[in-house]
């Protein structure tokens, strides 16, 4: 489970991957049970926005999922991504199993240590408490509104960069 920002983004990001069967957008990492996007968008329930990966680890690993993650976002800007500002923009990694956890940290570390301007990674890495996924209409949104202008504007230079930087992971 990923939160780099606006889920939309997240999500089309994901979905291009090979060995990716399922991506969910969703809200985690809060203290409301059941939140909705209006509640979650205001900041008052300390969820973020986040996405549910299922893949196939026999096609792509969860170390490269996290090294997309941490490549298609900026994980050292606390609470926000571009425009979007606020908790629930914060970057994080939500693990099932400590397995996960220590290759996130490992990941993190290696990322922190190839940073050479300064800057610390802030990406938090917490146990996954509960999932809850976002209305109907937040599904598959990039691919559902290409012609939207957020989707124009943000998305798909962020896919374009993602596609160019992980060529050997999307798939063709």
């Amino acid at each position: 489970m990923f939160g780099g920002g606006c889920f939309w983004c997240t999500e089309a990001v994901f979905q291009m991957l090979k060995g990716v069967s399922m991506v969910e957008s969703g809200y985690a990492g809060g203290t409301k049970d059941s939140p909705s996007y209006g509640e979650v968008s205001a900041g008052t329930t300390g969820h973020a926005e986040v996405i549910r990966v299922t893949y196939d680890p026999s096609i792509i690993s969860y170390e490269d999922l996290l090294t997309v993650f941490f490549g298609s976002h900026d994980p050292t800007t606390p609470n926000r991504q571009g425009a979007d500002i606020g908790e629930q923009y914060r970057s994080v990694i939500l693990y099932q199993s400590d397995e996960d956890r220590l290759t996130a940290e490992r990941v993190s570390k290696s990322i922190q240590e190839s940073l050479t301007d300064g800057t610390r990674v802030i990406t938090q890495i917490l146990p996954l408490a509960k999932f809850y996924a976002a209305e109907d209409y937040h599904q598959n949104y990039f691919k559902t509104n290409t012609s939207a202008p957020y989707c124009e504007l943000i998305i798909e230079p962020k896919v374009e960069k993602v596609r160019k930087r992980f060529a050997e992971l999307v798939r063709s």
